[in-house]
């Protein structure tokens, strides 16, 4: 799962303990496990080995340039979604050709710098899209058309939250099923642009095999079609979306996930993309917060810490569930894995709330904790997918600093934020 573990009752990050680096790098904090992301990798090149994907991190989830630096000698390709993160994976030593360019909304200028840049795959969103890129190409380099993937939308539910589901009908995603066959008809044949593939991506967070099968199934049928019609198809993205185990034991492993894809694009002449994101960053980071204060108000008991939604917003915005534990909790009271444990012996039920000025504000509620006190810090686990990324300075805070671990050595890899930095843009 990952490189987080207690020993003797104290918390270690690979071979470092967890409160000797807050004591170094102050806390709220960020520190990630080398060991783990690159574990997670591994599994899902090795679950798809027989297909040979191209697997492109998710940058959005997590995208430290040293982070994405030791991924990319590992192998990976990179899915982006802006122009800031086409920089970055560049700035991180990143092949152009295995970066993959998806979203709906890309600005001219933006397209322009991927196209200068030589990506190897836009994934296109709509007509209007397809008309632009076809348009900048003839600008900037029409000797070199891009090669590009159309999006189209399922119509199949994960079963995640709302807020992360993407492929069901109604959403801004991609395009209808049904508009696909008028898309190629008027746009698949044309020299600017080679339109050779379908990307499809479902959400965020699932966590069964199901409906990436349910999924798969519905493409391959207007894959056949479109070749029946002439048109050369060869590259299926399946996006990312695969779950990750926030509570221990929940999400299918990258070898569940391939048992079910892979059979069903073996042997159809289909290069196959993937882009996870959670699935490899989610269980590799966890967040170190400091006791601040602990009251009992109306009957409920708070345990207020210095990290708030600013720093990590997934709790209030999607209700995501991250286990909290004491880094060195009372009694060496080391938990059975992640999850609730609202009846273990030697807890208390809290909630764990952050000092943002919105009652949103809140790490974990109606949690078990071990009793823990003022100076105390607890690490907030599962925190490397979509954290630090979705980090802000509201209520101008700081944003926290980030270590990456690897084995017994750590090292700052994003200072954290001073007062100054708060203001610096704004100095005219």
């Amino acid at each position: 799962m990952d490189h987080f573990n207690y020993i003797s009752g104290r918390l270690f990050a690979e071979g470092a303990e967890v409160e000797s680096i807050a004591a170094a790098a102050g806390t709220p904090l960020y520190v990630y496990s080398k060991a783990t992301f690159l574990d997670h990798l591994l599994a899902i090149q090795r679950a798809y080995e027989v297909v040979d994907p191209l697997v492109c991190f998710s940058v959005k989830s997590c995208s430290n340039v040293h982070i994405l630096a030791f991924l990319a000698g590992s192998g990976s390709g990179f899915d982006i979604v802006s122009g800031g993160e086409l920089y970055r994976t560049l700035q991180a030593g990143a092949e152009p050709g295995r970066i993959v360019y998806a979203g709906v909304g890309k600005t001219d200028a933006e397209i322009i710098e991927a196209l200068k840049a030589g990506i190897g795959y836009f994934n296109v969103e709509s007509e209007q899209e397809i008309e632009n890129l076809i348009r900048l190409v003839q600008l900037v380099s029409p000797d070199n058309p891009p090669k590009a993937a159309l999006r189209v939308n399922p119509d199949v539910d994960p079963g995640t939250h709302a807020y992360t589901t993407t492929g069901v009908a109604g959403t801004k995603f991609g395009v209808s099923m049904a508009d696909a066959d008028g898309i190629f008809a008027r746009y698949g044949r044309q020299s600017s642009v080679n339109l050779c593939g379908l990307h499809v991506h479902l959400g965020s967070a699932g966590k069964t095999v199901d409906p990436y099968a349910e999924a798969i199934a519905k493409i391959l049928v207007l894959i056949e079609r479109l070749r029946d019609k002439g048109f050369r198809i060869d590259t299926l993205d399946l996006g990312g979306g695969y779950g990750a185990d926030y509570v221990t034991g929940t999400a299918p492993s990258a070898a569940d996930y391939a048992s079910a894809i892979v059979p069903l694009v073996k042997d159809r002449e289909l290069r196959l993309i993937l882009e996870p994101g959670a699935s490899i960053a989610a269980n590799a980071a966890i967040v170190i917060t400091k006791v601040l204060y602990c009251k009992e108000c109306h009957g409920r008991k708070f345990v207020i810490v210095d990290a708030g939604m600013n720093d990590l917003i997934r709790p209030p915005l999607y209700d995501a569930f991250h286990f909290v534990w004491p880094t060195c909790p009372a009694r060496g009271l080391v938990p059975p894995g992640r999850g609730r444990f609202n009846g273990l012996d030697g807890t208390e039920i809290v909630d764990v709330v952050g000092p943002v000025c919105e009652s949103a504000d809140f790490i974990g509620k109606d949690r078990a904790l071990p009793p823990v006190q003022r100076g105390d810090l607890l690490a907030v686990f599962s925190a490397g997918a979509y954290g630090f990324t979705m980090s802000s300075n509201y209520n101008a805070r700081r944003r926290a600093a980030e270590v990456l671990v690897d084995g017994d050595l750590f090292s700052v890899i994003r200072r954290r934020e001073t007062y100054e930095d708060l203001v610096a843009p704004e100095r005219l």
